[in-house]
């Protein structure tokens, strides 16, 4: 099991997620906007706490590490991500399951998470490869992931059911280790371009 750590940026830090940020997600998850290309979907306080209880049973199993995102200048939940099917022998890991509040879309905020996140993975874990993946309709998702860096590696057709009975195919990505120090150099630019001067 890996213990998950607090991973602390300039705008945001990662918390390791605990049944004490409930009260936090559930004054931003219902918003369908959120779950629109995820194969879950969250309506009720109960949904939210199933969730939650199912990362941290993954954690504890030592195949997830999951996280809150809080905003610091508010120190406010804002959100959730994780690695998922963490493997230490092949050394690797899928970031996912990543969801900002809507008043947060488009501020930046989740590159810096994905900047803390993937340092944490390639120098601190010494993983190989971190994937990705997103609906194949989620084009907004695919841009991001490329400007990073990210490597497009196909398609999973048929992949999900998603809750509206609609078919969902996988795009997959991924960031190798020798894909980081590029992929390091553009997101700290970015994030750095995305930071408030007074910050």
């Amino acid at each position: 099991m890996c213990a998950t750590p607090l991973l602390e940026g300039t705008r945001i830090r990662l918390e390791p997620l605990t049944l004490d940020h409930l009260t936090g997600l559930e004054a931003i998850a219902f918003d369908d906007r959120i779950w629109r290309y995820m194969p879950i979907t969250m309506k009720t306080p109960d949904d939210l706490h199933n969730w939650v209880e199912s990362a941290l049973r993954l954690t504890e199993a030592g195949t997830t590490i999951a996280w809150a995102t809080v905003l610091k200048s508010e120190n406010r939940v804002i959100g959730s991500t994780r690695f998922s099917d963490l493997d230490r022998t092949h050394e690797t890991a899928e970031l996912g399951h990543t969801w900002l509040s809507p008043e947060f879309h488009g501020a930046g905020l989740n590159t810096e998470a994905k900047l803390l996140q993937l340092t944490y993975a390639f120098e601190e874990l010494k993983l190989r490869r971190v994937a990705l993946k997103t609906h194949h309709e989620n084009v907004q998702s695919q841009k991001a992931m490329r400007k990073i860096g990210a490597v497009a590696e196909g398609r999973f057709r048929n992949h999900f059911i998603m809750p509206d009975g609609s078919q969902r195919h996988s795009l997959w990505f991924s960031v190798i280790r020798e894909d980081w120090p590029q992929t390091k150099s553009r997101l700290e630019a970015r994030v750095g371009d995305l930071t408030p001067p007074s910050v």
